[in-house]
């Protein structure tokens, strides 16, 4: 089984660590496109610094994130679990995972990212900003750039759990051979759903994190049946779709509304 995040966009940047090693990271061989995008990353920061701001989803008060960027090669790195904050990861909690649940999450646990392709959570990291809908010089769309190397690095034999996104989830849809499940979370009140955002971010992290320690889950042959299932078991209510044609299907979380 294979566990999709998203990167956040808030980071914590390293105080200390080496300088960025490409060559380092997991999955070597997204090495050359990674390195287009950093490239490309890096001339974008250091020209017009108002046309950089607008293409990576920067304010005003936000240029400091700007100049991470033109860091990317000297600044200190760190575990990828260490470098990003927000409430996903919060719920998700990497760094508090005991031994076995830290090591399922190295192997099976993938963040996928506008910049790096994908991470395994001990790839080391700076801080930066990258967002899925940026659009770099001399680039095509981070999907169009990501979607043929990730489909040939990442497992094509595995349940895939996606907990991305809509930008992420565009940067690669998951094997054709296996069932991929999305997983999205609603609110339901009076009888009426909403779908939630900044919640469902948390949501998301934590059922992760259910997952890793969950050692039923990981001892057999998972099915979005099967994961269901252990999702219940864990706490929440879900609802399984039926798959597409492409083999995708819907689980959602229903989160009922304080009364």
């Amino acid at each position: 089984m294979l566990i999709l995040v998203p990167p956040s966009e808030g980071k914590t940047a390293p105080a200390s660590g080496p300088p960025l090693d490409l060559d380092a990271h997991s999955h070597p061989e997204l090495l050359p496109v990674r390195s287009a995008v950093l490239e490309a990353l890096e001339t974008l920061s250091a020209g017009d610094e108002e046309r950089a701001l607008a293409e990576l989803h920067l304010g005003p008060k936000s240029r400091a994130d700007l100049q991470d960027n033109l860091r990317l090669r000297t600044a200190p790195t760190a575990p990828a679990a260490e470098v990003y904050t927000g409430v996903l990861f919060d719920r998700l909690g990497l760094t508090t995972l005991r031994a076995p649940a830290r090591e399922r999450a190295e192997e099976h646990l993938r963040i996928v990212s506008a910049l790096w392709g994908v991470l395994r959570p001990s790839d080391r990291i700076p801080a930066y900003r990258c967002p899925a809908g940026a659009r770099l010089p001399g680039l095509e769309s981070a999907r169009r750039t990501w979607a043929g190397p990730l489909a040939a690095a990442l497992p094509a034999d595995q349940l895939v759990v996606d907990l991305r996104s809509g930008p992420y989830r565009e940067l690669w849809r998951g094997p054709e051979q296996h069932s991929t499940v999305l997983v999205g979370v609603v609110r339901e009140a009076a009888g009426k759903r909403t779908v939630v955002s900044h919640d469902a971010k948390a949501t998301r992290g934590a059922i992760a994190r259910a997952l890793l320690r969950d050692r039923v889950i990981w001892s057999g042959r998972e099915t979005p049946e099967r994961l269901a299932g252990r999702i219940e078991k864990a706490g929440w209510t879900v609802e399984l779709g039926t798959p597409s044609k492409r083999g995708a299907v819907e689980l959602t979380v229903v989160e009922r509304a304080p009364g």
